[in-house]
């Protein structure tokens, strides 16, 4: 499937999301955690942490581990690749990673 073919959904603006940190969205009834890595790289994966069942990734510390990009989950510090939506720990808990782009100043999510 193609960008072109996928369904964008208007989350925010870009400056809503301050530089390192996430916020969670609704797209199609999926709790979406919507991640901005220093001023200008975006990343969304579900928000929903597996081990515990709640929507909490978005409000996880962001770093790397190695050329990973990651979340660490605030409950259990499971890290989750923001790329793919592996969890580095427990790949049986991973998560869905989706589309991001940015149009005209505003965040839009594809789910996957």
């Amino acid at each position: 499937m193609t960008t072109d073919t996928l369904t964008w959904t208007d989350v925010c603006a870009v400056d809503d999301i301050l530089p390192n940190t996430g916020v969670c969205a609704l797209v199609a009834d999926r709790h979406v955690g919507v991640f901005r890595l220093g001023a200008d790289q975006f990343f969304a994966i579900d928000n929903v942490d597996p081990k515990s069942g709640a929507s909490v990734l978005a409000r996880g510390l962001l770093g790397s581990l190695g050329d990973r990009v990651v979340v660490a989950s605030p409950l259990y510090k499971n890290h989750f690749d923001l790329r793919t939506g592996e969890c580095l720990e427990a790949p049986e808990q991973s998560v869905r990673a989706h589309g991001v782009r940015i149009d005209s100043g505003r965040v839009r999510v594809a789910l996957a």
